[in-house]
């Protein structure tokens, strides 16, 4: 049977983090610019909260949620191993940000790029609703747009 743990990320799953991101990038293209320093990148100062889901003690997940003005909160860097895709872990994180969100009072959002077509699709089954696009130029031939999401109210975890 497998073990399953979501837990706040130390600095000593970095590394492993870093890594996992590398081959969600090179599956699928996430995060569309892969950044000059990727533990920085998963690193951001305005972070409220990091966590990581592990399977059997290794890391399959991550997750962030980042302060976005006083009552607001972002989900990023939101990736999970793309061996394990479609085993409900990325819903599993989702609801942890919504609720982590809410115990904070924070109104919770999200944004992915126009090209990430399942992502979307994701984020609509789990009940995220379209708020908004914005042009982006940042995305060279494979986004054009930011699509922001608003959380549900409330996700039970």
């Amino acid at each position: 049977m497998t073990s399953t743990a979501l837990r706040p990320r130390t600095a000593a799953d970095l590394d492993d983090c870093v890594r996992l991101l590398a081959e969600v990038h090179k599956s699928g293209g996430y995060p569309v610019n892969w950044p000059a320093d990727p533990a920085a990148w998963l690193t951001p100062e305005n972070a409220l909260g990091s966590w990581v889901l592990t399977l059997d003690g290794e890391i399959a997940g991550h997750l962030i949620v980042t302060a976005e003005g006083p009552d607001e909160a972002l989900v990023e860097r939101l990736f999970v191993d793309p061996r394990r895709t479609r085993a409900g872990l990325g819903r599993r994180l989702l609801e942890h940000a919504v609720a982590f969100a809410e115990k904070q009072g924070r109104q919770l959002a999200l944004e992915v790029v126009d090209n990430h077509g399942a992502a979307i699709s994701f984020y609509r089954n789990a009940g995220w609703r379209e708020s908004g696009r914005t042009p982006i130029d940042w995305g060279g031939d494979q986004a054009s747009a930011l699509i922001r999401f608003e959380a549900p109210s409330s996700v039970s975890s």
